[in-house]
């Protein structure tokens, strides 16, 4: 197999640094949309919220290694660190909210991050037929 070319992982990469901004806003720059917060709360919108994005990062990250021309077995141990990688970034991502005025560890907003792994992961095998 020949390497895969830096540029590939960028979006993963742009991706990942939106996350690692994003998680650390502090609880007072985060907007609230206060007509619609009880309604977003009763949801679990942010949940939601951390499972797409941790979702989307998997998928990002698992598609310069489905281009490739690795078997199958191959592509799934990859898709499988990348998941595994994932939910430890998810873990880490918490633990630096200890650090941020506002924001808190949440083991809920974890489980939703690895939940959107997952989720990624499962797409990725599903329609993208690896």
């Amino acid at each position: 197999m020949k390497p895969i070319p830096f540029k590939h992982f960028i979006p993963g990469i742009l991706w990942f640094i939106l996350v690692l901004v994003l998680i650390c806003l502090p609880g007072q720059d985060v907007p609230k949309i206060d007509a619609w917060s009880d309604f977003l709360e009763s949801i679990h919108f942010d949940k939601m919220v951390h499972a797409g994005m941790f979702g989307v990062m998997a998928l990002l990250f698992c598609m310069p290694y489905y281009k490739t021309d690795l078997s199958l077995t191959e592509k799934n141990n990859r898709f499988i660190w990348v998941g595994l990688l994932a939910c430890i970034w998810g873990l880490t991502t918490e633990c630096i909210q200890l650090y941020v005025p506002g924001r808190s560890f949440d083991l809920w907003d974890w489980a939703a991050d690895s939940f959107g792994v997952g989720v990624g992961l499962l797409f990725m095998k599903r329609f993208k037929r690896v």
